[in-house]
């Protein structure tokens, strides 16, 4: 990434204070990890979210799920609707290599758990995926349970964004896309703070309708190209996007069934549609409390945050979703992959003028 992208502002989303890192992980106990194959026809990979350090199969993790639009081919929707908890890591990929990482999540989990599938009840592998296929030679099935290994060893509180992990082959307004993240601190009306994180794979969106920061640029970029006798781009929608909210709030499923919904407010502002062809899926979950995995251990008791009180994670939800999908496209690099299709990266495009901070 070039010295001027790095340091050029980036418009700021709302008038909510952000987190540490203005990412997911500023959610406590919440790590991140990638893993990224780039290989001529090959660009893909695998991207992993921890919500706490243990074992989530032990203690698992309030959670709930959105579908926004149902074109995708996710794995463990079904019983996190019913129970409301997640009970692996989350995992990120490409469609067809969803099977390889639930494969990979449920090897892991039976050789921390040995009992898993025999005395103890069988584990519910979470894995979310968009189809990379433009830029990446998906047919090769090329991520492999080895590769879900690393990104989970390497998970960590700081963590790259752009054309990495899951996000390598993604494209999103037919630019490159791939991983983002934000968060969003939220003043509780009766004393601390709550913080709200999101992560992205922005993998979606057709180009003339894409806006930034209440700003229609798909005009603008349709004028650059024509500049640079680039033929006009103008897809129809058949991507994805996958966002994934943390909060460290006391909320239970259905609360947080409330607080997914409430990204699809920020991915709106971007200029989506939840168009026909796009798999356009949420999932939140909570990290203030844990649930046991067996019936002798004591149940948390937790007091949950009055629904009156909601408003402030709502839009830290729809901010920081947003500002996630902004910092997707921002720092995404360049990618030629399969045949040599090409995306290029927003920031070779567009003048980082459009994208000067609107927040001090």
């Amino acid at each position: 990434m070039s010295s001027s992208k790095q340091q050029a502002p980036l418009s700021f989303i709302g008038n909510l204070l952000q987190g540490e890192r203005n990412a997911i992980t500023d959610v406590a106990g919440v790590t991140v990890g990638h893993q990224t194959l780039s290989d001529g026809p090959v660009q893909t990979g695998v991207t992993v979210i921890r919500p706490h350090a243990g074992d989530p199969f032990r203690d698992k993790v309030p959670a709930a799920a959105v579908v926004l639009n149902g074109f995708g081919k996710s794995v463990g929707l079904v019983q996190v609707a019913e129970l409301g908890v997640l009970e692996t890591p989350i995992a990120l990929t490409n469609t067809f290599s969803v099977g390889a990482v639930a494969t990979a999540q449920i090897r892991h989990c039976v050789a921390d758990n040995p009992e898993s599938g025999r005395t103890l009840p069988t584990v519910n592998p979470l894995v979310f995926e968009c189809n990379d296929g433009f830029l990446n030679d998906i047919q090769r099935m090329a991520v492999t349970e080895a590769d879900y290994l690393q990104a989970l060893a390497d998970a960590g509180v700081d963590f790259a964004q752009g054309s990495v992990g899951a996000g390598r082959g993604m494209s999103s307004f037919q630019l490159k896309g791939g991983i983002g993240s934000a968060s969003r601190r939220v003043s509780a009306r009766e004393g601390g703070c709550h913080t709200v994180g999101a992560l992205v794979l922005a993998n979606y969106g057709r180009q003339p309708q894409l806006v930034l920061a209440g700003h229609s640029v798909g005009d603008r970029l349709a004028k650059l190209q024509a500049a640079r006798s680039l033929p006009a781009v103008d897809e129809a929608e058949k991507g994805s996007i996958i966002i994934i909210v943390a909060t460290d709030a006391p909320l239970d499923a259905r609360q947080l069934r409330r607080l997914a919904l409430r990204a699809g407010a920020g991915l709106a502002r971007t200029g989506s549609v939840f168009g026909h062809g796009s798999g356009d899926i949420v999932l939140a979950f909570s990290t203030a409390y844990t649930v046991p995995d067996r019936v002798e251990r004591p149940m948390p008791a937790v007091a949950m945050l009055h629904d009156g009180l909601l408003d402030g994670l709502f839009q830290a939800a729809a901010d920081s979703t947003e500002q996630a999908i902004i910092h997707a496209l921002w720092r995404a690099t360049p990618v030629t992959g399969r045949d040599g299709n090409h995306r290029a990266a927003l920031g070779d495009v567009l003048p980082a003028s459009v994208l000067l901070s609107t927040h001090a």
